[in-house]
């Protein structure tokens, strides 16, 4: 006798800010009557932290460290044991969303070594011989915008051969000059980041300028910490062997979900920067590093 199980949100953006109530109903399907020993709905909000496998067994301490943070849980019985009449069965349901004690709701990122991440699990219990039904649905949850205006920290940047680190051999490079600027490295998360880029001179044909965004992950405790980046996103904003004197502009979204509201906790930290990546045609990098921001505005 087959049940279909489903958890609906009213709001189809599913985003939340504490303090709201997350409300929806849960759709219970089936052709004819059938007996069941309960129906529960939980609420949980996870912190789920994971060591790259280059830190597995330097620091025995963090194993202690890289235990799941619980953030919310709470659990609600829908319905206690009883019969599903045949056709479609709707129950609304409605979790607040706020916290015990001190502990705060961080808003939701699906990183590589940090994971945040709110759901809804329905269970529905069955006799022994049916198997238990469990629907899971995630939710979002935003941190509130910053009261005071995020002021605008414009930064300008000139690149040429000097400029390098991490170069060896300085005197083997080509000549080139670089200019450009960031209207703003700290950035709200909801608009783009923008500027330009300006080739003034290059000896060597350029073959592609991209922007490489970069999440910076760091997972620890006070007897040592394990920092990772990771890519983003890559983007090109120009192909080819530009003209000199022309700006290039510079415009990128904020992934939604791999992005959040830069973080920085006693067990780890969400971090963003920005690559202005040069790609000469024997496909040498120029890279630029600039460390961003992000808040929700």
């Amino acid at each position: 006798m087959s049940v279909t199980l489903d958890i609906r949100l009213k709001r189809a953006n599913k985003v939340y800010h504490e303090g709201e109530s997350v409300a929806g109903i849960i759709v219970l399907s089936c052709k004819e009557t059938v007996q069941h020993h309960g129906i529960s709905l939980s609420m949980d909000g996870m912190v789920n932290l994971q060591l790259s496998s280059k830190s597995v067994g330097v620091i025995e301490a963090f194993y202690k460290s890289v235990k799941p943070i619980p953030l919310i849980s709470c659990n609600i019985e829908v319905a206690k044991a009883g019969k599903i009449p045949g056709g479609k069965t709707e129950i609304p349901f409605e979790f607040p969303l706020t916290t015990k004690g001190n502990k705060t709701l961080y808003e939701t990122y699906h990183g590589v070594f940090v994971n945040i991440q709110y759901t809804l699990r329905c269970d529905l219990k069955r006799s022994l011989l049916a198997k238990d039904l469990s629907r899971n649905c995630e939710f979002i949850v935003h941190s509130q915008p910053q009261k005071a205006k995020v002021a605008a920290t414009p930064i300008n940047f000139t690149i040429t051969p000097d400029t390098l680190q991490n170069i060896r051999e300085r005197s083997l490079l080509p000549k080139f000059l670089i200019r450009g600027h960031l209207d703003s490295t700290t950035c709200i998360i909801s608009q783009p980041l923008t500027g330009e880029v300006v080739v003034d001179c290059s000896d060597v044909p350029i073959k592609s300028i991209e922007l490489q965004l970069v999440r910076v992950e760091t997972c620890g405790c006070a007897e040592g910490y394990a920092r990772d980046a990771t890519e983003i996103q890559n983007i090109q904003i120009a192909e080819g062997d530009v003209c000199r004197g022309l700006p290039i502009p510079i415009y990128m979204v904020f992934p939604r979900l791999f992005t959040c509201p830069t973080l920085e906790t006693t067990n780890f930290k969400v971090e963003f920067e920005v690559n202005v990546v040069i790609v000469l045609h024997d496909d040498h990098l120029i890279t630029e590093n600039f460390p961003l921001k992000l808040c929700r505005g």
